[in-house]
């Protein structure tokens, strides 16, 4: 950001009139009223937003519905008073009111025992310098910005830092220690050393945090544009050993004579950052993060070879289902989509490294279905060779197998397959009940249209699968045959 401009500041509060009318409304109550937290930094930053938390000294509930009130029609008022806050949505904004507080925590928890106190007290109790700025409302002061940590310096000079003691301030909310470090991430700031230092002496409190409120960071983190930073930052702090030993173990590099194998654990960042770079869906960076997660499980050192990672996206897919339930991440069909690219990532690249013949693309489309050109984008994400006649020629294969893709689905309809005969035909044909001979014969049929033994349509399809029953003598052939 540029300089800090207390006109410009101005200006682009008074962008939003709804916070001059609260400024009016709390001057007519008789309360001092300040837009505080994340929106100031944010407006500060040029990244303005339309959730505006509003801090009053007083009472939060008793100004919101005078602000609820005095718009009228269009406001809709939610009250939360034994948090003693309430919401008024109006347009597309969302103002949060509370009244200015003080906090003490218990060692056993991040649930704070609350009571009414000053904008200092308020400020005092904020996790960041950045989100500790006050803007005031009310008419003769608007736009005066109260700064009692430095928070505009801070912003200027890229950093992340504790109002107060920074060990009291993550013992007190461990999930402030995830927050840092999504902070961090998502602003591109450096996290001031004694903050940083205070994350590792504190990381072992994270363990009262619910997993579902460090998964909101993990996630919130991961849509950055560079997920790397804060997964860095995590690792380096000891955080991530605890909450995601998975990926922290990939930091493993063995070396045995003249071979080593790469650094699994920042090859992984590698890959998440090009998968950021190029599509923002949460869950395939999830399976970029996750996609490598087998290789400590498969490694071996053959002698003469190096070591080798076999199998390891069968091993690490087979991670996923209790990986996501530890983590309280959905188990639905994003948990499926995760495991299929995990379980498929090696596929593409075992195509590419041959000939690409159209048997192996037919099976990749037919596994990967409608998935397959997020599969094709973490392939190619993967490619982090140094070497750079490898890795030109490694993409130039996928771009043959992404030209077939097209040709093979264009002809073949292989993407999603259903066989063009289904069981409960064959039955009737045959005269068979349900039993392994029916399966045998289908997965026959499947093998054949995805080899090009057989075009993907009903009657070619008929008469191969039926002259293969004969072949093997399955059932009673229909009259004729």
């Amino acid at each position: 950001m540029g300089l800090y401009i207390p006109e410009e500041f101005v200006r682009e509060l008074r962008r939003y009139p709804i916070l001059e009318q609260v400024g009016r409304i709390a001057d007519e109550v008789g309360m001092p009223c300040y837009v505080v937290g994340g929106f100031v930094r944010d407006l500060l930053l040029h990244r303005p937003t339309n959730d505006i938390d509003v801090v009053v000294v007083g009472s939060g509930v008793e100004m919101a519905e005078a602000v609820a009130k005095r718009i009228g029609r269009g406001a809709h008022l939610s009250v939360f008073r034994n948090f003693g806050t309430a919401q008024v949505k109006y347009k597309d904004t969302e103002l949060e009111f509370v009244g200015a507080r003080r906090e003490s925590y218990s060692h056993d928890s991040r649930k704070p025992i609350v009571e009414d106190g000053t904008l200092e007290d308020d400020q005092n109790r904020r996790d960041f310098t950045i989100n500790a700025l006050a803007a005031c409302l009310n008419a003769a002061h608007f736009g005066d910005l109260v700064d009692s940590f430095d928070g505009v310096a801070d912003l200027e000079d890229g950093l992340i830092r504790t109002p107060l003691d920074p060990d009291v301030t993550f013992s007190d909310d461990p999930l402030r220690m995830m927050r840092c470090v999504r902070f961090a991430t998502q602003l591109n700031f450096r996290i001031a050393d004694e903050t940083f230092e205070a994350l590792g002496r504190n990381r072992e409190r994270i363990h009262i945090i619910s997993q579902e409120r460090i998964c909101d960071e993990l996630n919130k983190i991961l849509a950055s544009p560079r997920p790397s930073i804060g997964f860095v930052e995590l690792h380096r702090c000891g955080l991530l050993e605890l909450i995601l030993p998975e990926l922290a173990r990939l930091d493993d590099v063995q070396v045995q004579g003249n071979f080593r194998h790469k650094n699994n654990f920042y090859h992984t960042l590698e890959v998440v950052d090009t998968v950021a770079s190029r599509s923002d869906k949460l869950f395939l960076r999830w399976a970029a993060l996750l996609h490598d997660i087998g290789k400590i499980a498969t490694r071996r050192f053959e002698p003469g070879t190096g070591f080798t990672f076999h199998n390891h996206n069968f091993v690490g897919a087979k991670m996923i289902g209790p990986l996501f339930r530890r983590l309280k991440l959905p188990l639905d069909e994003r948990m499926k989509y995760v495991f299929k690219l995990v379980n498929l990532h090696m596929r593409p690249s075992a195509i590419a490294d041959d000939a690409v013949t159209d048997s192996a693309v037919r099976r990749l489309l037919f596994e990967a279905g409608d998935d397959i050109d997020d599969l094709m984008l973490l392939c190619e994400a993967d490619i982090t060779s140094k070497n750079e006649v490898r890795k030109r020629n490694f993409l130039h294969n996928f771009q043959l197998v992404r030209e077939k893709l097209v040709t093979l689905e264009e002809s073949d309809r292989i993407r999603n397959f259903q066989p063009p005969v289904d069981g409960n035909e064959l039955m009737t044909l045959l005269q068979l009940p349900p039993c392994q001979e029916v399966g045998t014969l289908k997965k026959l049929l499947k093998d054949a249209v995805l080899d090009g033994l057989v075009p993907n349509e009903h009657d070619a399809a008929l008469q191969y699968v039926l002259g293969k029953a004969k072949e093997l003598g399955i059932g009673t052939p229909p009259s004729g045959e």
